[in-house]
């Protein structure tokens, strides 16, 4: 299984991004996925989740009401829509896929907000 990220940028604070994670492989193996993001100096932190079947999403509260995560699975990739984005939110961003024998980790988008 392979999983690969798009979509980062450079964006001015209250603009808006909109991550892609492609997955490749026996994506059959994978159930819930997610979003990741790590800044600078900082521990990894769980942004968004969201189920196999696309009916149940939760948010970190730092991003409720701006970030909306959702997949299409005959396309087998995961979106991350992200508005009013906050200089704060620069990081590396990073899509997960859970597996019944193990975790799926993209090699990371690189998202930069101006102030």
């Amino acid at each position: 299984v392979q999983l690969v990220e798009s979509g980062g940028g450079l964006v001015q604070a209250g603009g808006s991004l909109r991550l892609s994670c492609a997955v490749s492989g026996s994506s059959a193996n994978i159930n819930a996925m997610g979003w990741y993001r790590q800044a600078p100096g900082k521990q990894r932190e769980l942004v968004a989740g969201i189920t196999s079947n696309g009916r149940i999403t939760n948010y970190a509260d730092s991003v409720k009401g701006r970030f909306t995560i959702s997949k299409d699975n005959a396309e087998n990739t995961m979106y991350m829509q992200m508005n009013s984005l906050k200089p704060e939110g620069k990081a590396v961003y990073y899509c997960i896929g859970l597996g019944a024998s193990g975790n799926y980790w993209g090699q990371g988008t690189q998202v930069t907000v101006s102030s």
